[in-house]
């Protein structure tokens, strides 16, 4: 047991707390898989069997890790642990007893898409339209109901709206085809052990003799399922060890509910709590700063956070004109800091809270040529949704791209099926012909159904029409017109799933880079646009081992520690992110969130915040976060060095850009949780329209100062014609122009 004396006094008596439950706080930083790791290996000294010990983590690469060091402490009899994630080890058992359940042990298991797929075919067979309700959207609540164990029954009889109704009905045909396909999806690992158990006793009781000892680590993320298998495991002997930190939960958007954690003492009263408070990893300016803020919570596990490190540089506020200069200001000062103190590209790191918000930065080192890798996501121009709106845009600088033709012609879906594709790529493979031009030619494909040739004509009648108004409006407007008509992002925004909401952030994202790359090139072309993204997509010099800075969002930080972090976008909105309403637990685990950001730095940190980001494809205003209040004041957070400036500011974008006016949304009230959202709101276009007269004096965000020289139309589809002084004459429809009074 020499090894223990690796460890501090409070870790020492957590790792030997062996007998009864025992609740682990971990603080950041204060060495939390080192207590796990210790602890297992002193239950094996011990003489624990370690058949006996069943450890569960989150992560796959974790356990492994865990595994090796404690194969390294205690013998390779340590190989013969449960150990691995909730989904791995409860599918062991399930594979052991499958027939008890109606499935026999070689069963599938679905990942997301093989239960999309499924999620389809019961809508189908139901009568349930994908025009109706997306299938992202019926899969979402059937995930929920089943990690809140809520069966079929259940979940039909309390439902009250008319989509949980639908829903209702499609999960119980899901569940018999899953049934019959000999198939469980992801849930179905967590929740069918809890069927298991409860239905047969005897199998609980084998597992009881099986399991003395329970370890689960991050615990602070596990959701009611997890929790409630957990606990039918340890009824027994009650020797159950959680470790976690509730000021790091941060996935209740996955299920997780903090909960777990809080209520664990009320649970298990007798359960002995240990608080791990030294603080190993940062600076104690970083610390301070950490501590502080999630004091600001309300539900949380009192402890208080300490270390012994040097006090550390101040954190560093960065304050921006937008999120471009922001990018600039970011890519300056981690050169400044490889300069000052000797350090590599790969320790830096620079965190934000959306994906979206990679785009800037992205672009502003691919031109500075500073090497970057992205951790849990892809690159911006690379994500579907975005390839998928690219994909109409390059049909409409070249038509023979049957590639962007077979992306967009169903997106989004338009009843166009498989076997109709078929006969038309048949037909233009004989004739040479592209795809596109094979649309006008639909007469002579005696195949295809009459939908699918009605379908086939609108796609190409769409084309037809933004391919002529390529030349006629600016290539921003272009863009918000054809997305505007897709209505694609309606159809995200409809799914509100966490994964569609960020679609649709993302889509917005790309509308503000084409209203950027017009502000920056004046003269610039949809083409020579889409040859610059093409640059992203296709070029990858930051693959194998290159040092490099790493990007990521909040959430995928969790977990990781780097010399220096940057964490960027810091405002009203954004962090804390909201659209309208705001609710104290989102606040409260936006907060956490931030924490986590904070506390994986290691000797510098800065904040970022942008004074006007484009949002929406327009200039918006941006508020400090709240949260720079909360731990500004009487704290070691200073401004931006004075030796830290752009080190390209002969290419700056914010001061080529002048903006010709911010339009506001509506006051805030004055009740804390209710915000207003500055940027437009695209989608219904609710904003006030100027009114058009031929004659009239009128400024374009691009174009400048021009007069209005014809009008025609009305409503949305009112166009007017207008001869700007330095630009000459446009053509320009009005809902899309943004023109302001001259």
């Amino acid at each position: 047991m020499s090894f223990l004396e690796d460890l501090n006094i409070v870790q020492q008596k957590a790792v030997k707390a062996v007998n009864g439950p025992v609740m682990i706080i971990a603080g950041a930083g204060s060495g939390k898989t080192r207590v796990l790791t210790y602890r297992i290996a002193h239950l094996v000294g011990c003489k624990v069997p370690c058949y006996q010990i069943l450890a569960l983590t989150f992560t796959n690469k974790a356990a492994n890790e865990m595994k090796e060091r404690i194969i390294k402490l205690v013998g390779d009899h340590a190989s013969e642990l449960w150990m691995g994630t909730f989904h791995s080890m409860f599918a062991r058992i399930l594979r052991r007893e499958a027939e008890l359940l109606g499935y026999n042990r070689s069963f599938t298991i679905y990942d997301s898409d093989d239960s999309l797929s499924a999620i389809k075919k019961c809508m189908e067979k139901t009568g349930l339209s994908q025009q109706q309700i997306s299938p992202q959207t019926v899969r979402a609540r059937i995930s929920a109901a089943k990690n809140q164990m809520m069966s079929q029954k259940i979940f039909a009889e309390r439902a009250r709206e008319f989509l949980d109704e639908k829903v209702a009905g499609v999960y119980g045909e899901y569940e018999r085809l899953l049934q019959r396909s000999n198939a469980m999806d992801f849930d179905d690992l967590l929740v069918k052990p809890i069927d298991l158990f409860h239905r047969h006793p005897a199998v609980l009781e084998k597992y009881h003799h099986r399991f003395k000892f329970i370890l689960v680590d991050e615990f602070q993320d596990t959701n009611r399922a997890q929790y409630e298998v957990i606990k039918l495991l340890a009824r027994k002997h009650r020797n159950i060890c959680v470790v976690g930190d509730d000021a790091q939960s941060i996935y209740a958007f996955r299920g997780a509910d903090i909960r777990n954690i809080l209520d664990f003492s009320k649970d298990y009263s007798d359960c002995q709590t240990y608080r791990l408070e030294q603080n190993y990893r940062s600076t104690k300016n970083i610390l301070s700063v950490a501590d502080t803020l999630i004091k600001n919570n309300h539900d949380q596990l009192t402890k208080d956070l300490w270390t012994e490190n040097p006090d550390g540089e101040q954190v560093v506020l960065l304050e921006s004109a937008d999120d471009r200069d922001e990018a600039y200001q970011i890519t300056a000062a981690i050169q400044q800091e490889i300069i000052d103190n000797q350090l590599s590209l790969k320790d830096f790191t620079i965190l934000y809270r959306t994906n979206a918000q990679s785009r800037s930065l992205e672009d502003v080192l691919r031109r500075g040529g500073v090497p970057y890798v992205i951790v849990g996501g892809i690159r911006f121009y690379e994500r579907k949704e975005i390839k998928d709106v690219l994909a109409y845009l390059r049909l409409l600088t070249n038509p023979n791209d049957d590639e962007s033709f077979l992306r967009a012609v169903n997106y989004p879906p338009r009843g166009i099926g498989g076997t109709s594709l078929d006969h038309l790529q048949t037909y233009a493979g004989k004739r040479m012909l592209p795809l596109l031009k094979s649309i006008a030619h639909l007469d002579q494909i005696n195949e295809l159904q009459e939908r699918a040739r009605i379908n086939m004509a609108r796609f190409g009648a769409f084309i037809e029409k933004y391919t002529s108004l390529k030349s006629k409006i600016s290539t921003s407007e272009l863009a918000r017109s054809m997305v505007d008509e897709l209505g694609i992002l309606k159809l995200f925004k409809d799914e509100r799933t966490p994964e569609s909401l960020g679609r649709w952030e993302n889509i917005h994202e790309l509308l503000s880079a084409i209203s950027e790359y017009g502000d920056e090139h004046p003269d610039g072309t949809l083409e020579s646009f889409l040859e610059e993204v093409s640059l992203v997509s296709d070029i990858d010099m930051w693959e194998g081992n290159r040092s490099a800075i790493t990007l990521m969002t909040l959430h995928s930080s969790k977990g990781l520690e780097f010399p220096v972090v940057f964490i960027t976008g810091i405002e009203e909105g954004l962090l804390p992110f909201y659209s309208t309403l705001i609710e104290r637990e989102e606040l409260e685990e936006e907060r956490r969130l931030f924490y986590v950001g904070i506390t994986r730095a290691r000797t510098k940190l800065y904040l970022s915040r942008a004074r006007m980001r484009y949002r929406f494809g327009e200039p918006a205003f941006c508020s400090p976060s709240r949260f720079l209040s909360e731990i500004g004041e009487g704290h070691r957070i200073g401004p931006q060095t004075k030796n830290i400036r752009h080190r390209f500011e002969s290419a700056s974008y914010t001061e080529r850009r002048q903006p010709q006016r911010i339009r506001t949304g509506a006051e805030k009230r004055e009740d804390e949780k209710l915000f207003s959202d500055d940027s437009p709101d695209y989608e219904s276009e609710s904003q006030d329209i100027l009114e058009i007269k031929k004659g009239s004096m009128v400024r374009h965000e691009m174009f400048g100062t021009g007069r209005v020289i014809q009008v025609s139309g009305h409503g949305d589809a009112m166009k007017a014609t207008v001869d700007f002084q330095e630009h000459g004459v446009k053509n320009l429809i009005v809902k899309f122009a943004r023109l302001r009074s001259a």
